[in-house]
Order: C-alpha cells, then sequence, then structure tokens
C-alpha cells in the first residue's frame, strides 16, 4: 500500500511541476501551443469529432455542411485554448484574473446574500468555467464562496483540478455531499455563493425532468432545484460571454429569490431557457464534446380509455 501512496505521489508531482512551468509561460506562448494542440486534437487525434458533429447537426439542421464544420472547428479552437488557460490559472494573479474575467453587476449577490442566505450560482459549461471561481474578488467582505465538484478518475488529475480550482480560495465540495456540508455552512451563519455546473447529462436512473434544449428532446438534473428548494437559497444565472480570445465578461440574472416558492422544475426550466439563450448567442464555445443527449425522451402510452 505504501509503495502504490508513493508511486501516486510522484505522479501527482510530476504532473504539477509540468503544469507549473506550463503556467509559467506568458498568454502569447501559451495561445501559440493551442494552435498547435489543435492540429493535433482535430485533426490527429480526431477527439470525439463524430459525436460534435452529430450534436452540432441536430442543435442546427438549418445550417449547411460548410458552416457545420466552420463551427465545429472554431469549437475546437476554443476547447484548447479552454485547456491552455485553464492549466495558466496556477499562475494567474488577481489583477490578470480582473481584467480577463470580469463580472458585470456582483451587486446582484451581495443584495440576495444581504439576509444571511446562501446563493447559488448557475452555470452552463461555456466560455471558461474554470475562472469563474475568481468572482471571490467581486464580492463583498463576508460571503464565502464554493463549487460543486465531481471527482475525476485519475487521481493525480483530481488532485490537480483541485489545485486549480482553489486559486481564488473557494471551498470545493464534493458532489454526493453538497447538501450536507451547505446545511452545515448554513447553520454556522455563513453566507454563501456556491456554483452549481448543471447543463451536463444525469444518470439515466434521475429520469424526472425532460425539457427541449437547443431543438432536443434532454434529460435535465435537477439536484440543484432541491437543495435550493430545501435550504430556501436564491439563484442567479451566470451570463458568460467571450469578447476575445482570453477575456470574459458575465452578467448575472435573478432566476428565483427564493427557490422554496417556486413551483416543480420551474427553476431549472428558466435555467435551461437562459443557458440556452447564451448558447444560441455564439454556438462555438459550448461544450459539444459531451454526449449530452445519449438518452431519448420515454414515449407515454396514453391511458386507454373505460367504457362507463
Amino acid at each position: 500500500m505504501e509503495d502504490n501512496s508513493s508511486k501516486k505521489g510522484i505522479g501527482y508531482s510530476l504532473l504539477f511541476v509540468v503544469a507549473y512551468l506550463h503556467a509559467l509561460l506568458p498568454f502569447s506562448i501559451l495561445y501559440l501551443l493551442s494552435d498547435i494542440l489543435f492540429w493535433g486534437v482535430y485533426y490527429l487525434a480526431r477527439y470525439r469529432r463524430k459525436l460534435v458533429r452529430r450534436n452540432l447537426k441536430n442543435a442546427f439542421p438549418g445550417k449547411s455542411q460548410k458552416q457545420i464544420v466552420k463551427l465545429e472547428k472554431k469549437f475546437y479552437h476554443h476547447l484548447c485554448d479552454y485547456f491552455v488557460e485553464t492549466i495558466k490559472t496556477l499562475r494567474l494573479s488577481d489583477k490578470e484574473a480582473r481584467r480577463r474575467m470580469k463580472f458585470e453587476n456582483p451587486e446582484i449577490i451581495d443584495r440576495l446574500t444581504a439576509d444571511g442566505k446562501s446563493c447559488i450560482l448557475s452555470l452552463g459549461h461555456y466560455g471558461n468555467w474554470e475562472w469563474v471561481p475568481s468572482i471571490g474578488l467581486y464580492l463583498q467582505p463576508g460571503v464565502k464562496q464554493g463549487l460543486i465538484y465531481k471527482k475525476l478518475h485519475s487521481r493525480e488529475f483530481d488532485e490537480l483540478f483541485l489545485k486549480i480550482r482553489s486559486r481564488f480560495s473557494p471551498r470545493p465540495i464534493e458532489m454526493r455531499s453538497v447538501y450536507r456540508k451547505m446545511i452545515r455552512l448554513q447553520q454556522g451563519g455563513e453566507k454563501m455563493v456556491v456554483g452549481f455546473l448543471t447543463d451536463q447529462r444525469p444518470p439515466r436512473c434521475l429520469d424526472q425532468y425532460w425539457t427541449t434544449f437547443l431543438r432536443q428532446d434532454t434529460l435535465v438534473q435537477t439536484g440543484m432545484e432541491k437543495i435550493a428548494k430545501l435550504l430556501e437559497c436564491s439563484i442567479v444565472y451566470l451570463d458568460i460571454t467571450k469578447v476575445k480570445r482570453g477575456y470574459y465578461v458575465g452578467k448575472f440574472f435573478v432566476i428565483t429569490a427564493d427557490a422554496s416558492k417556486e413551483p416543480e422544475f420551474m427553476i431549472m426550466e428558466r435555467y435551461m431557457r437562459k443557458l440556452e439563450e447564451t448558447v444560441l448567442r455564439e454556438p462555438a464555445y459550448y461544450l459539444w464534446s459531451h454526449n449530452r443527449w445519449k438518452f431519448t425522451r420515454p414515449v407515454v402510452s396514453p391511458t386507454p380509455k373505460t367504457e362507463r
């Protein structure tokens, strides 16, 4: 066991050193590396190209093959940028983070947390979501921040990404323990802004709520809504715009001031509609490589009428 732990420790150390050296490079060099990486990912490895193209064709049936391919390449360019930007987070100063990830109206969160309750920040895998924790640079003193994460299969990569995601001091909360942790924090009188990425496909066993998203039947995660209702949280949606390479702007929209007062699934429906607006504005910056539409909506047979 000790030898195995030692190997894992060495593996993480080597991975961290490589990532740290990468993070020391200026953005101009990083984007040159991103351009080279694009050719390897798109043309050589052909990473999930069939899946990406299918997702784009289904979401935009009116686009020609030429338009789909152009959008597809733009997505892969952005994906490579996302990768180098994320590693750069290890050495991203507060000043640089404020320049590259701006938040237009953080006062909305200050207002919603003024009564001592927590606020859930809902967003999608759009733009560079790994820079969103820099919101802590904009919050009022006394408002803590947390982020929900799912453990990666690789222990080394899991530790590295926790290091990256903790750069601006958010409190990482593992997905399976989020409800217990948030209750404990709220009982301790802590005001928090907790980030939820809830646009990915839930397990089929959680076949609870379906909607139409990007012209396709879509199974929706509902955990965020359930937790917010139980804890009477407010929820805001973060709309991200990619201004240019390496520069993003976030704007907050209130989904609800008190989730406990909303009808079932109304919160998730509002969230999905806001996310759809974001994606349709500039589709290339969404995570098309995820198998979002793996499941099909079950067909409900009509109840036969009984004769009286």
